[in-house]
Parts: structure tokens; C-alpha cells; sequence
């Protein structure tokens, strides 16, 4: 409890900070903190929106003072000894990925700047799930924590003005793809055809910070079946868990 500090961020914000770095035990604390204060104190709290190291938390002032939002808070975290770890594995969705071309113009830098065949980037990108440590930038963007170094690439040094929907991209040691058509500076290896935020369904995320994502290298001929049912609205992801020690089950 007396490493994790307690910050105000205006009237009606109060700011969890659980460690200076990236790193995924941290990461995974502050979603098991957002579990509990989603259902403990749902009540009281207006959001709870967990990042890579904190927990931003909005309270009404006029419905709770900022000490009893504290008080509760110490309150839980103490009396648990820490949080409770979620019950079940953790889920992965599987996206499927249309490598280079036209959907991913800067894979042969990619690969050139490791050292690499583009294959082998594709390979590589496709290895392992990688954690959903938080939404953000555009609606539905994931931040992804446990890219490998083999293919770590700098930014653009000059973001490009609109990147369509679904492009996947790398800078420096991370990776991601962009739910929406967007400006942005990530090197774009790929794309996917599926639609990660639909403001117009009842989830309009399709999956959430805490879960993890695999990509799924597929054909172009693949990526447009994919692409027709997903306009169509009848696409369903593929998922599976993520069991003990790290493995898809």
C-alpha cells in the first residue's frame, strides 16, 4: 500500500500511481485495483480509466468529498493485503493481419533496419500475445507491451497526415494498429480488417485493456472475407485464453 502515491488531478479527479516504469506486473496491479473500485465503490466513482503505471479516477464533489474517496480506498486496498488476482485466465483475440504491400508500405524498412528478411518480421510480430496495457490516442487504440527488440523500429520523422483504419504499426519497442483512420507516426507493417471500435454496437470495443491480442498473419484474399463480414457486422474474433505460464489455450 505505501508504494502506491495518491495524487489530485483537479476537483473531481484523483490519480493512482503504482511505479515510474512500463512493466507488466505493474500494469496488471493497476487493472486488478480497477476491478475492485469498479465493484466496490461503483456507487461513488463516475470513472475509473487504468493506464500503463496509474489509475485515473473521477468522483463527483458533490455527491463524496476527496478524503472519504481516499479513506475508501486505503480502506479496501488494505484490508484485502492487496488485490485479488481475476478469476480465469486471461482472454486473447486474435487478429488477423494482411502484411506488407499496400496495406503495409514500411515492413521492407522494418526488416532492413534489424537486419531481417520481411518473413522473418512477420514471424517475429506474430510469435506471441501481447498485452492490452491501455486504450488511448484514438478510440480503441491499443497500447501493446512484450513486442520482441529483434523488431523494434524508430518513428517516422514525419508523421504522415491520415493512416487508414485498421493499419498496423511499430515505434520503437511498441506495437499497435489504429481502430480508426488517423494521422500518425507508427511504421505501418500490415493491416487489419477488423473493426475494433463500432461507437453504433452495445460493446463498442472489441476488447478491453487487460486482455491480450495475437496477431494472425493472413492472405489478401482472406483479409477481404474478413473485411465483407465485418462491414456486414457478422464477423466473430477468434479467442481463446491465455493459461498459466503464458501459452494460448
Amino acid at each position: 500500500m505505501s508504494e502506491i502515491r495518491m495524487l489530485t488531478a483537479g476537483e473531481q479527479g484523483l490519480v493512482l500511481e503504482f511505479g515510474d516504469s512500463i512493466d507488466e506486473s505493474v500494469n496488471i496491479r493497476v487493472h486488478q485495483t480497477a476491478r475492485l473500485l469498479r465493484q466496490k465503490l461503483a456507487g461513488d466513482l463516475i470513472e475509473v480509466v487504468p493506464t500503463y503505471r496509474s489509475l485515473m479516477i473521477y468522483f463527483n464533489p458533490l455527491r463524496i468529498r476527496r478524503e472519504e474517496i481516499i479513506g475508501r480506498i486505503r480502506s479496501l486496498l488494505t484490508e484485502g493485503g492487496d488485490v485479488a488476482a481475476p478469476s480465469g485466465d486471461a482472454r486473447v483475440v486474435r487478429i488477423p493481419v494482411c502484411y506488407g504491400g499496400e496495406f503495409g508500405p514500411d515492413l521492407p524498412f522494418v526488416a532492413q533496419h534489424n537486419r531481417l528478411t520481411e518473413d522473418e518480421v512477420i514471424q517475429i510480430h506474430t510469435a506471441t500475445p501481447y498485452l492490452v496495457y491501455m486504450l488511448g490516442f484514438t478510440p480503441g487504440f491499443p497500447y501493446l507491451g512484450g513486442m520482441s527488440e529483434r523488431i523494434a523500429a524508430p518513428r517516422l520523422e514525419q508523421p504522415r497526415t491520415s493512416i487508414p483504419a485498421g493499419s498496423v504499426g511499430i515505434a520503437g519497442s511498441q506495437t499497435g494498429f489504429y481502430p480508426i483512420a488517423s494521422p500518425g507516426g507508427w511504421r505501418l507493417i500490415g493491416r487489419t480488417p477488423i473493426r475494433a471500435f463500432n461507437p453504433q454496437s452495445e460493446q463498442a470495443f472489441l476488447f478491453d485493456a487487460g486482455d491480450y491480442l495475437q496477431f494472425v498473419a493472413v492472405s489478401a484474399s482472406e483479409y477481404e472475407r474478413v473485411r465483407q463480414q465485418s462491414d456486414a457486422g457478422t464477423y466473430q474474433p477468434e479467442t481463446c485464453r491465455l493459461a498459466k505460464g503464458g501459452a494460448p489455450s
